[in-house]
C-alpha cells in the first residue's frame, strides 16, 4: 500500500472518529448564502472548478461555532507567559521529542544539512505544533476555513475573513491537485493541517516530498514534515548555527522600549536598544545595526526581559506570537541538553 493510500485510510477514520461526536451546525447552501454563491462564482470562473461540486460541498460543509469560539480566545492572547509556558515545556513533551529525534536521527540530520536548519529546531517545531503527531486537529479542514472565510467572529474582520477565503482557495486547489476528497482532511480550528500544522498556502510554498515517494504527505508522513518545516524556515531567513535571543537587564524604558510587553514585531537596531536601557546579560557578536526585538515576559513574579535575535524573528514567521517563539526557543534548549 502507497502514501497515498496509507493517508486516504488514517484521514478516514479520524474524519468518521470526529463526525460522530459532532452536532448539527448550519451548512453554506449556497442556494441560501449569497457570499457563498458568488464565491463559487469566482472559482468556476477564474480557477475552473466544477460548479456542481462544489455546490455540494458547500451544501454540507458547516458552520461550526467552536471554531468561531476558538478564534475569538487563543491561548497566546488569554494567558500570560508562566500559564503558556505550562502547557508546552513539560517533561512528556521533552521526552516525546527525545523519542522523535532518536527515532528519525537520520532524516533530521539530512534536513539539517540540506537546509541548514538545526535538528532541535525542526523537532522543537512539531513538538509544539502537534506533540509530535499526537494532536494534529479534529476539525473539518472545510468548516474550519468556510466558518472563517464566511462568519469570522469579531465585527472588524473584513481582512481576516479575506485571509481565510484565500486558504480555503488554496485548500480546494490542494485537495484537487492531490486527488482528495476534500470532506475529509482534519486539522486545527484555523485549518492548519498535518505534524507542522502548515495552512493551505504553506503547504503550497514550503511542503516538499522529503521521503521520495511522489506524494507530498504531511499528515501521516514525518519525513516529509521534518523537511517541509526545514524548507520554511530557510526560506524564511534562518541562519544557521546562530543564536535565538539573549536574556537582558531592563535599566530604563522609554521610547521605543513602551512596546515591550506587545505581541509587536517592529524591530529596532540593537543600539538603539541598549541605548535605551535594555542591555544583554552577556556578550554579543553582532553588528549593532542588526534588528531585533525587545520583549519582556510576565512571571508569576515580576517580568522576564529578553532580546530576540534575527532566528527568534524567523520563528514568530511561522508563527505570529512572541510567546510561541519563545517556547519553541524553550524547547530546542532542553532538547539539546
Amino acid at each position: 500500500m502507497n502514501s497515498k493510500s496509507h493517508l486516504l485510510i488514517g484521514v478516514l477514520v479520524l474524519f468518521l472518529v470526529v463526525m460522530s461526536g459532532q452536532v448539527a451546525a448550519s451548512v453554506y447552501d449556497p442556494s441560501q448564502r449569497r457570499d457563498v454563491e458568488a464565491f463559487i462564482d469566482e472559482l468556476v470562473t477564474e480557477r475552473d472548478f466544477d460548479r456542481l461540486l462544489l455546490e455540494e460541498l458547500f451544501s454540507e460543509a458547516q458552520q461550526r461555532q467552536d471554531v468561531r469560539d476558538l478564534m475569538s480566545r487563543p491561548a497566546e492572547r488569554v494567558l500570560a507567559w508562566h500559564e503558556y509556558r505550562q502547557i508546552f515545556i513539560t517533561n512528556q513533551r521533552i521526552a516525546a521529542g527525545r523519542e522523535f529525534m532518536q527515532k528519525y536521527a537520520a532524516t533530521l540530520n539530512r534536513a539539517e544539512e540540506e537546509y541548514g536548519v538545526e535538528a532541535e529546531v525542526i523537532a522543537a517545531i512539531i513538538g509544539i505544533e502537534t506533540f509530535y503527531g499526537r494532536n494534529k486537529g479534529r476539525h473539518r479542514v472545510i468548516d474550519a476555513l468556510a466558518t472563517l472565510s464566511f462568519d469570522y467572529p469579531e465585527a472588524a474582520s473584513r481582512d481576516r475573513s479575506a485571509f481565510f477565503r484565500s486558504q480555503l482557495v488554496e485548500f480546494l486547489n490542494l485537495t484537487r491537485q492531490q486527488g482528495l476528497n476534500p470532506r475529509l482532511p482534519l486539522g486545527s480550528y484555523a485549518g492548519a493541517m498535518g505534524y507542522p500544522q502548515f495552512i493551505p498556502t504553506s503547504y503550497r510554498d514550503f511542503a516538499v516530498d522529503f521521503s521520495g515517494d511522489g506524494f507530498i504527505d504531511i499528515w501521516t508522513n514525518p519525513v516529509d514534515a521534518i523537511g517541509s518545516v526545514a524548507n520554511y524556515f530557510k526560506a524564511h531567513g534562518w541562519q544557521t548555527g546562530q543564536r535565538i535571543l539573549v536574556e537582558a537587564n531592563l535599566e530604563s524604558q522609554a521610547g521605543p522600549l513602551q512596546d515591550l510587553r506587545h505581541n509587536r514585531f517592529d524591530r529596532l537596531p540593537l543600539e538603539e536598544v541598549i541605548q535605551q536601557g535594555l542591555l544583554p546579560r552577556e556578550p554579543l557578536d553582532l553588528d549593532t545595526a542588526t534588528q531585533v526585538l525587545p520583549m519582556a515576559f510576565k512571571l508569576e513574579e515580576g517580568e522576564r526581559f529578553v532580546i530576540g535575535l534575527p532566528n527568534f524573528y524567523v520563528i514568530t514567521r511561522y508563527n505570529h506570537s512572541r510567546m510561541y517563539a519563545l517556547a519553541v526557543y524553550e524547547l530546542v534548549d532542553a532538547l539539546r541538553q
